[in-house]
């Protein structure tokens, strides 16, 4: 057993390690506020280069997949032992924060570097993965690089086109060095059969460890969600002296399908049971509404997720009623149009055992935390890896430029995952 002190002296040794990357990483728009490691593009493409630089001068083997993954590897004592997977992802929203995604992949190779100072070697490989593509907004399609890797890509995805360029992830795929071609027969390069596990660190999306005053949690769940990108709403234009019995106003059913989704979360919360729903989109024309015009037209998008599949099943057959309902009642249709979704994400209990006994051994203030957002970890949870998460606080929320980790913090999270990698893996 390698002692708490000298993982603690190792990571603490590493520091500049994650000081340096992060900074290189950080790319910006024409002066814009925020990160923008567009997926597929410029931006997410200098996020690899600068880790595959960085671990090629450490010594790590780096190679990449048809997807554009990369791979960043340790070499074990038995190469030809399933390996541990260690990564995240690097894309970024439109003038996001700089840690989302990008501190599991830093704190990966910040755990090698510690390994490598303690002299600690292991009995299998451990790769850091730079995954591609996790931050759906880009082409509405959940955990494309993770899924790619694991063979199990949606039907139609790599015709899904970019929501700024236009162009297909097909296109774009290609374009970064991939082999978009090779990814259409759905052969997976990571499975059951040569991944032991798949740990991600990722900064808290929410500010429950601020509210805690922890520096980091234990994952305890990530969940699944069904998706409603580009949903709307038909109904019919009038004069705004139009009595309410003759009206089919489109923005009046969008309202009410609102409500009925908000009572449905207030039921489940008061109840204990963890949901989240959100209308990202919710408006009317620009180019045809106006004070005196009834609306006649309305789009939405719609995101509902929920750590239970039998919970997340019953909350969209319950939205499903409730449009049949209002569009009688409103006299409307509403055209839900293209259906995503990701499947809940559940931790390994083995995995999340050992990294509580770290917590432990190593005399961390640590404790459970669910996720209220998706992560490529779902993914591999769902391909049937053993799959755990550690995550790092975080002040401001995420999605936003002013993410705000603390090096301390991430240090504490990567100190738990080497202990974890010398410790548990035998």
């Amino acid at each position: 057993m390698v002692a708490a002190d000298q993982i603690r002296r190792c990571v603490q040794g590493s520091r500049k390690i994650p000081e340096d990357l992060f900074e290189m990483i950080k790319v910006s728009l024409d002066g814009k506020p925020g990160i923008f490691r567009d997926t597929y593009g410029p931006g997410e493409n200098a996020g690899h280069r600068v880790m595959a630089e960085y671990a090629g001068r450490a010594g790590l083997e780096v190679t990449r997949d048809a997807a554009a993954n990369t791979y960043m590897t340790l070499p074990g004592r038995d190469r030809s032992a399933p390996r541990i997977l260690i990564g995240s992802h690097l894309d970024s929203v439109p003038g996001g924060g700089n840690y989302d995604g990008a501190a599991g992949v830093v704190a990966g190779l910040t755990s090698l570097a510690a390994l490598r100072a303690g002299n600690i070697e292991l009995p299998c490989d451990v790769t850091v993965m730079g995954v591609r593509a996790e931050e759906s907004v880009w082409f509405q399609v959940s955990y494309i690089g993770s899924r790619a890797a694991l063979g199990t890509l949606p039907e139609g995805a790599l015709e899904a086109r970019r929501i700024d360029t236009g162009r297909t992830l097909f296109e774009h795929i290609a374009e970064c060095g991939g082999d978009p071609a090779a990814l259409r027969n759905g052969a997976p390069v990571l499975s059951r059969d040569n991944v032991r596990a798949f740990v991600e660190v990722h900064i808290e999306q929410a500010p429950t460890l601020v509210q805690r005053r922890q520096p980091i949690a234990v994952g305890a769940g990530i969940p699944g969600n069904f998706r409603y990108p580009e949903a709307r709403i038909v109904g019919r234009y009038d004069h705004v002296g139009t009595p309410r019995r003759f009206r089919r106003d489109a923005a009046m059913a969008a309202a009410d399908l609102a409500m009925v989704m908000d009572r449905l979360w207030a039921r489940h919360e008061e109840a204990g049971t963890p949901v989240a729903m959100t209308f990202g989109r919710f408006h009317t024309d620009p180019a045809a509404h106006g004070l005196t015009t009834v609306p006649g037209e309305f789009g939405f998008s719609l995101d509902v997720r929920a750590y239970d599949a039998g919970v997340l099943s019953g909350l969209e057959n319950k939205m499903l009623v409730a449009v049949e309902r209002i569009e009688a009642a409103r006299q409307v249709k509403f055209e839900l149009g293209p259906r995503a979704s990701a499947p809940v994400g559940p931790m390994c209990p083995k995995i999340t055992a050992e990294l509580n006994r770290g917590v432990a051994a190593m005399g961390m203030d640590a404790g459970s935390l669910h996720s209220p957002a998706s992560h490529d970890a779902a993914a591999f949870s769902a391909a049937g890896i053993p799959t755990a998460m550690i995550f790092v606080r975080n002040e401001n929320g995420s999605h936003n430029p002013l993410e705000a980790m603390d090096m301390d913090d991430f240090l504490e999270a990567a100190g738990l995952l080497t202990w974890w990698l010398a410790s548990c893996v035998e």
